[in-house]
């Protein structure tokens, strides 16, 4: 058997000028918020300070902290490939901080580079704004200039924020198309569908009422879609007065969504809806496509921070589409299942934050979403088991692992080890799901037998592939496995050996029990439960993407799944894409992210949506609505799979870089981490493959770089490499922060 090779290089960027007044740290973050100075007003900022006299006046809004020991993070200097050191001040006031004086904290000259940074100075005072900077040194000695500096405001604890978190934030578009249809009637274009207000700048020929139509899509007629009550659609009277006027149209209450207890708008925004369409009618003067805006909604969001552009034009257009989605879904604050609800749940948060994370390095978003779901649960058994999955994610691209401490004991509640029998396996049908059981998971409503846990493999029902539900069920119990690895590692992260070791046992046992009760000797393919035979794609994609399928099952395995093609929702096309990926199936996998068939994200395109739908199409799900996230995986399999950047250790200390690239002549990436920016631009002519490669300072990649010639040449930065090829890769170890070329020639 052929042993892997590790081969280390370390290229050092040192520079001896860095020093005092050269660089400075940037992008302080404080409990992983950026900005926490920046002053809004309804979501548009305001050129204002954050001050003690700020944070009393009602109109304005900024980000809230509730934590009295606060994470401290930034980006490290520039010029800086390795820090060895560094210090923060945090100030009551922001003449002391410029003064280099840390009253409330000065934490000296500290050795090391871990960040973030835990508070550790005189106790905070809520209600109060505190003031803070930072310096580093490099390798040899020299000493950066002090950070620009930030502030943030100290609120109270509130469970109802469930978290810090930054104000929403809103953007005033004007129409992409205006066209006057004659006699007051007018249609507006914005483009793209888009959370929003409208606002209308009139001067009127009399006091009248007007018709304001709204839309999300339009009819195969080519008028307004107004047939599927999902699809958004509305019909307001405005009355105008003569003369020169400013009107917000006011949207109607949704009293059957707010009876399901929905995520609420703050007072500050109001109301929105969803709409690209307007059309005005019965207007007595004369538009045009300055006298109407629309103000869109969005929890703050860098449309720089991710970019990419391949040679398949379908595979660019459905990253549009993904990356977009994630920004004009985020409206409410929360990771909410679209428009029909404005509920959280479990699966559609954990898609959202991982597309979220590839998209925009911004991460309290998901935090509040996922502490909010951990006492708002919702039903299915597998999303549950998405708890964890969620707070692991957390930790590994934040390294901050404050929020596993908080709810550790919550977590160890939501991978339902009482719902297990002798050999490891669970149920949610073997009459374990008692009142007490299931007030330790949160669900405490009327205990009516109703008010359970029950699995559901995927969503809609017609995406299950024909999965035949039996007491005991591969796809739940594939979850399962996944849940105690994880919490092996969460218990030793706290410092709970003892637990780590149970779960770690208990994971053994339950990957010996799948492989008795499930697996097909005679196939080695899964079948869906403990009393079928029958063998289904989520069976087996979901048991590949968790690591339960054998090296000798693997090749029937993936030759199966390859058989059934997209035969799963969009939330299911996560997991089968991230497993065929893991497989090393990428060309497969680039043909399901770049079909054009109904089951397709191109289809979403075709059809006139401008955010990801709730399903591939209405055929699927009827009552489907165009505005939901869960649709949008390829934005984070294109940043983590496709281009394969990921972090291998928490805070992105140490990253991946494993471009699986199939047959794509150029690929260019964008990606931020919390440590900085990642860029991958690959470029492939007739016999050379080259990658041009920017990391971050203080970060480390591991690269596997796959050729595509049998006989290959290898140079890393001009400098020819004697490497073998292992698995058709080149494993590099230990690149550091910088920019580097890595050349493949015939």
């Amino acid at each position: 058997m052929k042993k892997a090779i590790i081969v280390i290089f370390s290229f050092l960027f040192v520079s001896n000028s860095f020093s005092q007044n050269t660089f400075s740290p940037t992008k302080l973050r404080t409990d992983l918020l950026l900005n926490t100075e920046k002053v809004s007003i309804s979501g548009l900022p305001v050129n204002i300070s954050l001050s003690q006299d700020i944070v009393k006046d009602a109109n304005y809004q900024f980000a809230k902290v509730f934590n009295t020991q606060p994470n401290f993070d930034w980006l490290n200097a520039k010029n800086i490939s390795k820090v060895t050191a560094w210090r923060v001040l945090v100030a009551s006031n922001l003449q002391n901080l410029n003064n280099n004086i840390g009253d409330i904290w000065d934490s000296k000259k500290q050795s090391g580079s871990q960040h973030p940074v835990v508070f550790a100075g005189k106790p905070l005072v809520v209600g109060n704004v505190y003031y803070w900077k930072v310096q580093q040194w490099n390798e040899v000695g020299a000493v950066s200039s002090f950070s620009q500096p930030t502030a943030f405001y100290l609120a109270a604890t509130d469970t109802v924020n469930f978290g810090a978190h930054a104000p929403l934030a809103a953007e005033l578009q004007p129409p992409s198309k205006f066209i006057n249809q004659m006699n007051g009637a007018y249609f507006i274009d914005f483009g793209k569908d888009a959370f929003s207000q409208l606002q209308l700048h009139l001067n009127s020929d009399k006091s009248d009422s007007i018709y304001i139509e709204v839309a999300e899509a339009l009819g195969s007629n080519g008028d307004f879609l107004k047939s599927s009550p999902n699809i958004r659609y509305k019909k307001i009277g405005l009355y105008v007065q003569k003369g020169e006027q400013n009107y917000t149209l006011k949207w109607p209450v949704d009293a059957k969504r707010n009876s399901r207890n929905p995520i609420q708008m703050p007072a500050y925004i109001g109301e929105v809806f969803p709409f690209r369409y307007v059309r005005i009618t019965g207007f007595a003067g004369s538009m045009n496509a300055s006298s109407i805006n629309r103000k869109i909604i969005f929890y703050p969001f860098n449309n720089t921070a991710a970019d990419f552009v391949s040679s398949d034009t379908v595979l660019n257009k459905v990253w549009e589409l993904c990356k977009y989605s994630i920004k004009a879904t985020s409206f409410s604050g929360f990771y909410v299942d679209g428009d029909r609800e404005r509920i959280p749940y479990e699966a559609d948060a954990l898609i959202n934050q991982l597309s979220h994370y590839a998209v925009d390095a911004e991460y309290n978003i998901a935090r509040r979403s996922m502490a909010y779901l951990i006492f708002h649960p919702t039903w299915p058994t597998e999303w549950s088991l998405q708890n964890v999955m969620m707070a692991w994610n957390d930790y590994i691209y934040t390294g901050d692992k404050s929020f596993i401490q908080k709810y550790y004991t919550e977590l160890q509640q939501k991978i339902l080890i009482p719902l297990a029998r002798q050999d490891g396996l669970i149920s949610t049908l073997e009459q374990k799901q008692t009142k007490e059981f299931l007030e330790t998971i949160h669900i405490t409503k009327a205990f009516d037998g109703k008010q359970d846990l029950k699995d559901i493999v995927d969503w809609p029902i017609v995406e299950r592939d024909g999965f035949v539900f039996c007491n005991y069920n591969t796809v739940v119990n594939a979850f399962y496995y996944k849940n105690l690895l994880i919490m092996s590692q969460m218990a030793l992260l706290v410092g709970n050996n003892a637990d780590a070791q149970l779960y770690s046992q208990k994971a053994k046992q339950a990957y010996e029990s799948f492989q008795k009760i499930f697996v097909d000797p005679a196939t080695g393919l899964v079948k869906d439960g403990d009393t079928t035979t029958h063998v289904s794609l989520h069976g087996n994609m979901f048991a590949l993407a968790f690591g339960l399928v054998s090296k000798q099952n693997m090749a029937s395995v993936i030759t199966y799944i390859k058989s059934k093609k997209m035969a799963c929702s969009v939330y299911g096309s996560q997991f089968l894409l991230d497993a065929l990926y893991d497989a090393g199936e990428a060309k497969y996998a680039l043909e399901l992210l770049t079909a054009t068939d109904q089951r397709s994200w191109y289809n979403m395109i075709k059809t006139g949506s401008t955010i990801s739908m709730e399903a591939w199409d209405k055929i699927y799900k009827p009552n489907l609505d165009l505005n939901h996230a869960w649709g949008a995986a390829p934005a984070n399999i294109i940043v983590r799979k496709l281009m394969g950047v990921q972090p291998l250790s928490s805070g992105a200390d140490t990253i991946s870089i494993k471009p699986q690239l199939a047959n794509l002549q150029f690929a260019k990436l964008k990606t931020n981490l919390i440590k900085g920016e990642v860029t991958i631009d690959y470029r492939h002519d007739a016999d050379k493959e080259v990658y041009q490669l920017s990391i971050p300072s203080g970060t480390i990649a591991m690269l596997d770089i796959r050729s595509n010639y049998s006989n290959t040449s290898l140079k890393i930065d001009g400098k020819k490499m004697n490497l073998p090829l292992i698995d058709g890769a080149f494993q590099i170890n230990h690149l550091l922060g910088g920019k580097h070329t890595i050349e493949l020639s015939k």
